[in-house]
């Protein structure tokens, strides 16, 4: 009985499942939200911009030289060296002087490669005897792509949880730090509270040790009075909170903007300075509460409940964050990855098109839009990125060659779990095995030698969920009367 519940069970959940639905998340939602984001975009050539649309990505075709476009199996793109890849089209509509020409419904940018038995594979349609009829395993799982003719996976990535506080205690003090991310750009800002009691924050582009309540003063709360009636009543934190006001050499906003405009850029302009004081302040600081001027007063508040948590582990009430332990985790899907990749790309084919956009008014052409968009821009990159596992931001190792040694071997590939730590250092704590692993992870399977338990693979029946979006959250919890703060 419990063989015929086992075997229902994958019948239902195969064991690359996560890998599929994290793809077919991507085509369905992530492309057409990377587009959205941009939305408009401005070339150099006054009162002529572009409007971007709805995406449209169709199954996978191949060009043949003498034969124009025709669709493509799994099969013949490994034995001719090929790359599994779908067209997408985008609808572009020219805007002239702010009135819109639309000519094309939509328009040709690139190919993407397609995860077998994805949505967009054929292979998810076919039965068990027109694989067999086209070259193929009834028994392969998909979830893998081919790219000039090899097999390659995109390995889950595991990463500390984004958007969540977690407080931990470091050689120099207690450390307040949060991952914040926006539209795929991520902030490591911290609130870090030393022996003595005293607040320095920091985040990207920014220099360390800038004063807490500088930086509060800046965002918009100039009196001692308001900063102190924001901070928790508690004995400890009013403490520390005299002390880091005693010691702030800036008494009102202004002189703490001249203050801090001239630590992050010293010998520049006034005007400079503060433009880009306020850009940092905007978009690197804490950027998933806002990245307009607006949400200063909420990034002032939450800096407040950093540096609360802060006192409040260094005087043993709270005790702090377990980063090992996997609720403080998420791991990174193909999609995930497959739309970091597309974001990257995409930008460069808006600023290609921008160019071919200049470049054609400047030699008296008819701007049409069909002819400004070159399809490799994005395509290629893409391919280089799949066909080689240099990702974005450096990351090296994301696509690998799939294990074909045995059916186990594949299996196990499709499912692993790498970890971004370095395998040169020890990381004692992050190679033990954590109770949380516990149905989650394998216990046992993992590699001997540097990379031993920074390489996992994810236990038999442990289903990886794919998210929500924030914003449905957000409505449901307010539904429910939940404050903001």
């Amino acid at each position: 009985m419990y063989d015929k519940l086992i075997e229902s069970y994958f019948r239902v959940n195969p064991l690359v499942s996560q890998q599929l639905t994290s793809y077919n998340k991507f085509v369905d939602r992530g492309i057409q939200e990377v587009i959205d984001r941009i939305g408009r975009v401005q070339t150099n050539v006054e009162g002529f911009e572009l409007k971007l649309g709805k995406v449209r990505v169709e199954q996978p075709r191949y060009y043949e030289v003498k034969g124009g476009y025709r669709q493509i199996l799994p099969s013949e793109a490994r034995l001719r060296n090929l790359t599994y890849a779908a067209p997408i089209f985008l609808e572009i509509i020219p805007v002239f002087n702010g009135v819109e020409r639309p000519v094309y419904s939509d328009v040709f940018i690139g190919e993407m490669p397609v995860m077998l038995k994805s949505k967009l594979c054929y292979l998810s349609a076919m039965r068990k005897d027109e694989l067999i009829d086209n070259g193929e395993d009834p028994e392969d799982p998909g979830g893998y792509f081919v790219i000039n003719g090899s097999e390659r996976v995109l390995v889950s990535i595991e990463d500390l949880v984004p958007n969540k506080l977690m407080v931990t205690k470091e050689r120099n003090g207690i450390v307040a730090k949060i991952f914040s991310t926006h539209h795929g750009f991520r902030a490591r800002c911290v609130v870090e509270r030393n022996q003595d009691g005293l607040y320095s924050a920091e985040f990207p582009s920014t220099p360390t040790g800038i004063p807490l309540m500088q930086l509060l003063r800046v965002l918009g709360l100039e009196k001692d009075d308001k900063i102190f009636e924001i901070f928790s009543s508690s004995r400890a934190i009013k403490n520390d909170v005299i002390l880091n006001l005693e010691n702030e050499q800036s008494k009102t906003q202004e002189e703490a903007i001249e203050m801090l405009s001239r630590r992050l850029s010293p010998g520049q302009p006034a005007e400079f300075r503060l433009n880009r004081m306020e850009n940092l302040m905007d978009n690197y600081l804490l950027p998933h509460l806002g990245t307009s001027s607006s949400a200063r007063l909420d990034k002032a508040n939450y800096l407040i409940r950093m540096a609360e948590r802060a006192t409040r582990v260094a005087y043993k009430k709270v005790v702090p964050d377990d980063k090992d332990h996997y609720a403080n985790k998420r791991v990174k899907l193909a999609g995930d990855m497959m739309e970091e990749l597309f974001r990257y790309a995409f930008q460069f084919l808006i600023k290609d098109l921008v160019y071919q956009a200049s470049r054609a008014d400047a030699r008296g052409r008819r701007l049409q839009v069909h002819t400004l968009i070159r399809q490799d821009v994005m395509g290629d990159r893409i391919k280089y990125a799949m066909a080689t596992g240099n990702w974005i931001a450096g990351q090296t190792g994301v696509s690998q060659l799939l294990d074909r040694v045995s059916y186990l071997s594949t299996i196990s590939h499709l499912r692993r779990v790498i970890s971004p730590l370095s395998k040169k250092h020890p990381h004692f704590k992050a190679r033990d095995l954590h109770g949380t692993h516990i149905g989650k992870l394998c216990p046992n399977e993992t590699p001997e030698g540097p990379s031993c338990s920074l390489v996992k693979n994810l236990a038999v029946m442990a289903e990886v969920s794919i998210g929500v979006e924030d914003d449905e959250l957000e409505r449901i919890l307010k539904a429910y009367d939940v404050k903001d703060r």
